[in-house]
């Protein structure tokens, strides 16, 4: 489903009681600054958009994004940021996890069968690090969830020849590599740099930009 603000996945909407969005650029929110200034512009507005979709705002957490391979185990409610986390995975009803991209990848893991969800970002380095297969690891380990029942969502972000090296490839590898079967990873082929009047692009607008947010749950 598209809206001019907003975007989900045809592949995740097809699965029972997850519920998930991928937010675009908003035109009236000036995002000409600093990162730290332009996630607080944003921060009323990302935070409707999971009330809208059934969450209570205490329930929405969001990890600090170091471009590491930390990926954090949500087992409650979390006010803070998830300090020197680049992922999170859960399998909490009526929690809600977030991920800001802006060119970078926002992989959503989903499993119908054990309910267990996470949001990874993996950009250049991320992929080198292999967030995505150390995040469906760790929802083997801690979820019991099997790699052949996780769908994998790639979100837009930015592609050759926008950029030279080709992270949604290595991570659609990744996924592979450990179990997922190819028809459960999924990819819209967007490219964010060719595209500033849907997304940000940290490249293309030199790092004064906006961050789009992935947000994935599980309803309640």
């Amino acid at each position: 489903m598209n809206n001019a603000l907003w975007m989900t996945f045809p592949a995740l909407e097809a699965l029972p009681d997850f519920a998930h969005r991928f937010t675009l650029r908003h035109p009236d929110i000036d995002v000409n600054a600093e990162r730290a200034v332009v996630v607080e512009r944003l921060w009323d507005w990302h935070r409707r958009q999971a009330e809208e979709l059934g969450f209570q705002s205490a329930s929405f957490c969001i990890a600090e994004q170091v471009h590491g391979r930390e990926v954090a185990v949500v087992s409650a409610p979390r006010s803070e940021i998830i300090p020197g986390t680049d992922g999170l995975i859960s399998n909490v009803p009526g929690l809600i996890i977030g991920i800001y991209v802006a060119d970078c990848c926002a992989v959503y893991l989903a499993d119908p069968h054990t309910g267990a969800f996470g949001v990874v970002h993996s950009g250049k380095k991320g992929s080198e690090l292999g967030i995505t297969t150390h995040a469906i690891e760790k929802m083997q380990k801690h979820f019991g969830s099997r790699p052949k029942d996780i769908h994998v969502q790639l979100s837009p972000c930015i592609r050759p020849p926008a950029y030279e090296i080709d992270f949604a490839a290595q991570i659609r590898q990744q996924a592979l590599d450990i179990g997922v079967p190819a028809t459960q990873v999924h990819d819209t082929g967007l490219c964010t740099a060719l595209d500033l009047h849907r997304f940000y692009s940290y490249r293309m607008e030199q790092g004064h930009t906006g961050r789009m947010l992935a947000l994935l749950g599980r309803q309640a």
